[in-house]
């Protein structure tokens, strides 16, 4: 069975109630979990207070135990558990961001962003604003990006995750990418809060 058959079945399991199914999906999903954490943490100075194991530990207690979810699949795990990390991540970064304020005339650059560091809950913050912001705008635009920076989910991936074709996600990913980047050139206007 691939690994994608074996996810969606131990979530159904879960969504049973059967508890041994959660012994035997974390070291199927764990190594990938735990490579899309250590992107976020590429550029990582010792002493942080939150690190890649770390976040890992938050999302599966967050996934598995807090809320009960009627998993589908393996796109709908790793769409929940993007989501998951992106609020793990603003979580941390507005706690961080309420011992000290921010440079009110940071100049953001989208792309960077995905690399979490203490020094940087700023961009998080902006960035977190900004998906609010394309989300009323366009909630699909917004659902891809999530998926494709706090996710880690290739295009087909995230395709097949919101049902839609791979070539409807490059253009939503395309024309969020532009948007987001130009609200974030102009993040001198915004307050984080």
């Amino acid at each position: 069975m691939t690994d994608s058959g074996q996810i969606t079945l131990l979530l159904r399991r879960i969504r049973q109630g059967d508890r041994g199914a959660e012994a035997d999906l974390v070291p199927i999903v764990y190594g990938h979990l735990h490579r899309l954490a250590q992107c976020h943490f590429l550029s990582e100075r010792p002493g942080q207070t939150l690190h890649p194991t770390a976040l890992i530990s938050d999302l599966y207690l967050r996934l598995i135990h807090d809320t009960p979810v009627d998993w589908q699949n393996r796109a709908h795990f790793y769409a929940v558990a993007a989501a998951t990390i992106r609020r793990i991540l603003v979580d941390h970064a507005r706690a961080v961001n309420a011992q000290r304020r921010p440079n009110p005339n940071l100049r953001v650059q989208f792309e960077d962003v995905v690399i979490y560091s203490e020094d940087r809950v700023y961009e998080i913050l902006l960035v977190d604003q900004a998906l609010c912001k394309l989300r009323e705008w366009d909630a699909r635009q917004a659902k891809v990006v999530e998926l494709r920076y706090f996710g880690g989910l290739s295009l087909d991936e995230i395709g097949e995750a919101l049902g839609v074709s791979k070539r409807s996600v490059s253009r939503d990913w395309n024309m969020a990418r532009a948007w987001l980047s130009a609200f974030l050139n102009d993040s001198a206007k915004l307050t984080v809060s």
